[in-house]
């Protein structure tokens, strides 16, 4: 019956996370159009969502990857919404967008990381990975790894472009990539 419950719980709360990323892109994030990076992301996302949701339902997964599992993604649900509130008028691009950015956040999240949302995005992702534990998810996460790495990256040049490049870097030394900064 545990079981049922936390397969229950894990694939709500990955829909409910798919669900309000798809959001976040009308409903939050600022592009004149769908950046075709923007667009791999959401084939992919779509693709993982629908083969975590098998590997979670096919089989037995043990109790403590479901509930680690579940844990990292709860608390990304909190993150991303902390980033939502902390940039709300920012107007951010959607990832992958060429169009420089429009200003500079530093506030909630992104006073200890410089990419919280994808920080978000990576622990939803490695959660709903432990709790389905299966080696078959591993490649797909490290797919998204590698897509959310290039998108930062991207923007992180982008800053470097803008009249906000000297402020961007005296906040890139203080802050981390997807993780705070230790010491």
């Amino acid at each position: 019956m545990l079981e049922v419950f936390l397969d229950g719980l894990i694939s709500i709360v990955g829909v409910g996370m798919v669900g309000a990323y798809t959001w976040s892109g009308k409903g939050h994030f600022s592009s004149d159009k769908m950046p075709l990076g923007a667009m791999l992301i959401s084939a992919v996302v779509i693709v993982m969502t629908v083969l975590f949701l098998y590997l979670t339902w096919s089989w037995s997964q043990p109790l403590a990857a479901q509930l680690i599992g579940s844990a990292l993604m709860l608390f990304s649900a909190w993150l991303f919404w902390q980033t939502v509130a902390a940039s709300r008028s920012a107007r951010l691009r959607l990832a992958f967008d060429e169009q420089g950015p429009r200003g500079l956040v530093t506030e909630g999240p992104y006073h200890y990381v410089r990419h919280p949302f994808y920080t978000s995005y990576l622990i939803f992702w490695a959660g709903w990975t432990v709790a389905v534990w299966d080696v078959v998810a591993v490649f797909p996460f490290a797919i998204i790894v590698v897509i959310y790495v290039f998108a930062a990256r991207m923007e992180e040049r982008l800053f470097a472009r803008t009249p906000m490049a000297a402020e961007y870097e005296d906040y890139r030394r203080r802050t981390g990539f997807f993780w705070p900064r230790l010491g």
